[in-house]
């Protein structure tokens, strides 16, 4: 069994399948946790399970679940911390918007609560008072995500997997029933092959033919200097959410929920929270910009007014760090998960999007166990492969 790819979910598959006893082999081009998945923002979690959990839900929260068990009994230190989160409301349309989605989400079984700005911030004490309210999600959390992806890995080789980094796959085929990989540091053969290299599954699957729509994402970040503990929850902003839910695509080509048609920016969108290092971390911008990963500054400046209208002890904190990587974005939007049609024993796990940290260890569970028993749970119907093949 060869799992391609060292990012969050395919450590996270790899120990879930060394857990059911099958013999594997993870491989990365680069490090463990050397691409998105150990520069985010660190947040995760979802709304609860609701009523009729789907994949969302199993992506979320059972990835909490996960978390927990590896910081709280397998012993690793993620810096995990189930914090809650806030979602800022800036406008009236905003308002509205954040009502209706409360209330539908209180509906279907979610734990979502729409507060006022001063019963936002006497759980959040930083939080500005002068905006129109917050949505609060105590289910939702925060790791350290190197630390996490990295715990992972090593939770995997404990399980008896092996992990060889520095080894950049060239060539794939198969040959009666087993894959033969051809690698920058030697040959390897295997009877199941699962792809998690995130942005770059698209490659990997042009090796035998396979579509795998996935687009890199540029997102950038940005940290001040650290500073005692202020911001104790995830922050985020209404403002992007509400535009995505009117205009979802820039254009007929691109992937879903950007923050810019080419130069041009359409929202403004935000995450951050402070790390128990004590910076104050911060990023947003979505651009489709191929694998470039050279920094906007102009976007990072935006990004911190914005983030500073939520906290304004931000105004005072100069940047002190800024870096990018490249997120997974599927044509759709939706994840992609499951049996790569017209190849035996061939799978794929990406398409996580933004968020690939806080669902990428659920995401890895589910395919280790599609490909450990042979039958896909059924909220996999949602991220099924073979929809790009119609």
């Amino acid at each position: 069994m060869i799992v391609i790819g060292a990012g969050i979910a395919g450590c996270s598959t790899a120990f879930h399948l060394s857990e059911a006893g099958m013999s594997t082999l993870l491989l990365d081009r680069g490090e463990v946790s050397g691409e998105a998945s150990g520069i985010n923002m660190g947040g995760l979690g979802g709304l609860g399970w609701g009523k009729s959990p789907n994949l969302q839900e199993y992506l979320t929260m059972e990835s909490l679940n996960i978390f927990k068990r590896l910081q709280l009994e397998l012993g690793y230190d993620l810096e995990f911390r189930q914090s809650g989160s806030f979602t800022a409301i800036h406008s009236d349309q905003q308002y509205s918007y954040a009502q209706n989605k409360v209330r539908e989400s209180q509906k279907d079984g979610f734990n979502l609560q729409l507060l006022s700005s001063y019963e936002a911030k006497s759980i959040e004490p930083e939080l500005n008072t002068d905006l129109l309210g917050y949505v609060y999600a105590p289910t939702r959390g925060q790791a350290d995500p190197l630390k996490a992806t990295r715990a992972f890995a090593q939770a995997a080789s404990r399980a008896g997997a092996q992990v060889h980094t520095n080894t950049q796959v060239i060539g794939i085929r198969s040959h009666h029933g087993i894959w033969a990989l051809e690698t920058s540091n030697g040959n390897y053969e295997a009877q199941f092959v699962v792809i998690a290299a995130g942005a770059w599954c698209k490659s990997i699957g042009e090796m035998v033919g396979a579509n795998i729509p996935i687009e890199p994402v540029l997102g950038q970040m940005w940290a001040t200097d650290p500073l005692p503990p202020r911001v104790f929850s995830t922050i985020s902003s209404f403002e992007s959410s509400l535009h995505w839910s009117e205009n979802r695509y820039v254009d007929r080509i691109s992937p879903p929920e950007l923050t810019h048609f080419g130069e041009q920016r359409v929202t403004r969108h935000l995450y951050g929270r402070q790390r128990k290092s004590g910076e104050i971390i911060f990023g947003g911008d979505r651009r489709d910009v191929g694998f470039n990963k050279e920094l906007d500054t102009a976007g990072v400046e935006v990004n911190k007014r914005q983030a500073t209208e939520i906290l304004p002890l931000l105004s005072e904190l100069p940047i002190s760090n800024t870096w990018s990587g490249l997120m997974p974005f599927s044509k759709d939007g939706q994840p992609v998960i499951g049996r790569i049609p017209e190849n035996d024993n061939l799978f794929v796990v990406t398409g996580l999007c933004s968020s690939g940290f806080g669902r990428g260890p659920g995401a890895g569970m589910l395919i280790a166990d599609l490909v450990s028993r042979g039958e896909a749970h059924p909220v996999l119907m949602e991220s099924d492969p073979a929809r790009f093949s119609v």
